[in-house]
């Protein structure tokens, strides 16, 4: 299997592989680290080298978990975690931040994310305490997870927040709100979307209409689900892969080409939005 993936470029001049991998619940005890370190490596070597995680995660367990991941390997990944809004002030920012590195065990975060927005801490102090990282080669670029329409208006409207580049939200085939709006503004200025739980927390594994339709097709559902996002230009799945043999599924959605009577089949059952809805989280 050719391991090279197809890339996008960010606003921050990086390039990453639109699939990659996520670690959400690694390092919380329900499987071992072993399984999760070796789940992470194969993802690696299949070219998904982008892998997301954050301080929240288990409290820096999931982040300790990359870093096992990391050893011997750094060179080949774009690493991107996350600082709690709790944490979005100045020194805040800056401790979470060192926090991370030494979980990590790296002395770069490729991209760092503010999780989600609270009116605690102005946007400005945030976004300026990133562009400090940033200046200091702690962080390579800045983004943002869950934020909204208006949410993403306010961020460039405060100095320095034009260099955003990623809003990570929560897109899958049952959760298609962000394509009436937020998606299309983002693919509109060049700012790069990361979709978590693209098989909304296995929930579209148990869905019955999406069972029969991959299997008519000789697929696995989390394929499909994933397919589905990737067609979608500008946009960077990361899934979370239990196992290897997860991984290597995970890795073979990128071969499958939906057609226009798949998608059409696929709307059926998974209508998109009509209308603005509020953005979802988990």
């Amino acid at each position: 299997m050719n391991t090279r993936l197809p890339t996008i470029t960010l606003p921050s001049g990086q390039s990453v592989p639109i699939l990659g991998q996520g670690t959400w619940h690694m390092g919380d005890g329900k499987a071992s680290i072993a399984m999760e370190v070796d789940s992470l490596r194969q993802g690696m070597a299949l070219g998904m080298t982008l892998i997301d995680t954050a301080e929240m995660y288990g409290d820096g367990a999931s982040e300790c978990v990359v870093g096992e991941a990391l050893l011997g390997r750094r060179d080949e990944v774009f690493v991107v975690s996350k600082v709690l809004p709790s944490n979005a002030s100045h020194q805040g920012v800056r401790a979470a931040c060192e926090r991370s590195l030494s979980h990590l065990g790296v002395e770069r975060i490729d991209l760092y994310l503010l999780h989600w927005r609270e009116e605690d801490t102005p946007l400005a102090e945030t976004v300026a305490t990133f562009e400090e990282l940033k200046a200091e080669g702690k962080i390579g670029a800045w983004g943002v997870s869950n934020f909204d329409v208006a949410d993403m208006e306010d961020l460039l409207a405060v100095p320095g927040g034009d260099r955003v580049a990623v809003n990570q939200v929560l897109y899958n085939l049952s959760r298609r709100g962000i394509e009436f709006d937020l998606l299309p503004w983002c693919q509109a200025r060049g700012i790069g979307v990361m979709a978590y739980s693209p098989l909304d927390e296995g929930r579209l594994l148990r869905h019955a209409g999406l069972i029969q339709f991959a299997r008519a097709r000789n697929l696995a559902p989390a394929q499909v689900a994933l397919a589905f996002i990737l067609a979608h230009p500008g946009i960077i799945a990361i899934p979370k892969a239990g196992s290897a043999a997860h991984a290597r599924d995970n890795r073979e959605a990128l071969a499958i080409q939906l057609g226009s009577k798949d998608l059409a089949a696929l709307d059926a059952m998974f209508p998109a939005p009509r209308r603005k809805v509020p953005l979802e989280m988990i």
